[in-house]
């Protein structure tokens, strides 16, 4: 049985107390999931520090390609790992159009910290118009297809998906859980095109606009395996209710 997977991505936000706060107001709460917090760069190591006696784990939100040299402003995966960072996301939608990451350049993202032992959660989704042409899955089998031909299929099998509908992210406007869930079924299948073992074991979250409102209700659905959670999780109290709902 898969395990759910509560990602908090904290993108350019939060501090030292909200590290804090979040730790406080997770304390005691049940659920199935792993939770993994993605605060910016410069709190990962207290991340580390604070989550050290908890079931908090720490990931980061992106990870260059290389890993030393002359790379003014980027962060290595073995930086990340000696942060004590398990995982990382590379191809968030934020990435891919504000700083313009092919496909190409996830898939080397990709590659990179799996070389050095850390999980990637891979981030995949549509625009508006890109779903009102029809071109969701395309869009979907090309980012996914950049990696395996990297990796090979059997790259999946250490690695998380996060579909993402681009026109869902910060909007307040969600995937409804059925609409999530045929996406997720289709990645799923994709991946078990090339092999059923590793698309019935891969972990894929829903991304985009997640809250406590709707947390129930997606995680429900048989293919969502958790969410990957952005302003919410800034609110404490409130990700602490989604993480609640992962059971």
């Amino acid at each position: 049985m898969r395990q759910y997977i509560v990602a908090g991505n904290w993108k350019m936000n939060g501090n030292e107390a909200l590290l804090i706060a979040v730790r406080e107001a997770l304390a005691g709460v049940e659920t199935k999931a792993e939770v993994v917090i993605i605060p910016p760069y410069v709190y990962l190591p207290s991340a580390t520090q604070h989550f050290r006696d908890t079931n908090l784990v720490v990931g980061a939100q992106n990870v260059s390609k290389h890993e030393e040299g002359a790379f003014t402003g980027e962060i290595s995966g073995l930086m990340l790992r000696d942060t004590g960072c398990q995982y990382v996301l590379v191809g968030h939608s934020e990435r891919r159009t504000m700083y313009g990451e092919t496909n190409e350049i996830v898939a080397n993202k990709f590659v990179a910290a799996q070389r050095v032992g850390i999980t990637p959660i891979l981030c995949v989704g549509e625009t508006f118009s890109e779903r009102g042409a029809g071109k969701t899955m395309a869009v979907i089998e090309a980012s996914l297809e950049a990696v395996r031909a990297q990796v090979g299929i059997r790259g999946f099998g250490k690695a998380v998906l996060a579909y993402e509908p681009i026109w869902a992210i910060g909007t307040g406007v969600a995937a409804t859980p059925e609409m999530a869930q045929a996406i997720h079924a289709d990645i799923r299948k994709w991946v078990a095109k090339y092999d059923e073992g590793i698309a019935k074991n891969l972990q894929i979250l829903y991304g985009g606009s997640v809250a406590p409102l709707n947390a129930q209700a997606l995680f429900s659905m048989p293919d969502i395996d958790g969410g990957l959670v952005g302003g919410a999780s800034l609110k404490p109290d409130g990700f602490a209710e989604i993480v609640a709902q992962a059971k």
